[in-house]
C-alpha cells in the first residue's frame, strides 16, 4: 500500500510540474510555492479558503511576493532560504509578482470552503 501511495504522489507531482499548476487537497492546508530560477513554482495554485500558502526563496538572489491588487500584504525582501506565508480567508483570484523582478508572476485561486462531511 505504501508503494501505491508513493507512486500516486510521484504522478501528482509530475502532473503539476508539467502544467505549472497545483491544486491543494479539498480541505484547508498549507501549500508550498518555491521561488527558483526567477520563477514561482508552481505559477498557479488552487486552494480552498483557509489554506496557507508559503513561498520559499530557493534562488541565490532576493525576491519578494506582492499582490498585484493589494489582495494580501506584501512580503519583505526574501533572501535565500527565507519564507513568507499568508492564509487566504476569502475566495477569489489573487495575482502576485516579485517587486524586484516584475516579470516574475504567479496566481493563487482560492475556492469556497467545502462543507464539513463532504
Amino acid at each position: 500500500m505504501r508503494q501505491f501511495f508513493s507512486i500516486l504522489m510521484l504522478a501528482v507531482a509530475g502532473a503539476a510540474s508539467v502544467t505549472g499548476t497545483v491544486q491543494a487537497a479539498d480541505k484547508a492546508s498549507t501549500v508550498q510555492v518555491s521561488i527558483f530560477n526567477y520563477k514561482f513554482d508552481a505559477e498557479t495554485v488552487t486552494v480552498p479558503v483557509g489554506t496557507t500558502v508559503t513561498w520559499t526563496n530557493k534562488d541565490e538572489i532576493p525576491h519578494t511576493v506582492a499582490s498585484s491588487d493589494q489582495g494580501f500584504p506584501a512580503s519583505p525582501g526574501l533572501d535565500t532560504g527565507d519564507t513568507y506565508s499568508y492564509t487566504f480567508t476569502k475566495p477569489g483570484t489573487y495575482s502576485y509578482y516579485c517587486t524586484l523582478h516584475p516579470f516574475m508572476k504567479g496566481k493563487v485561486v482560492v475556492t469556497p470552503a467545502i462543507p464539513a462531511g463532504d
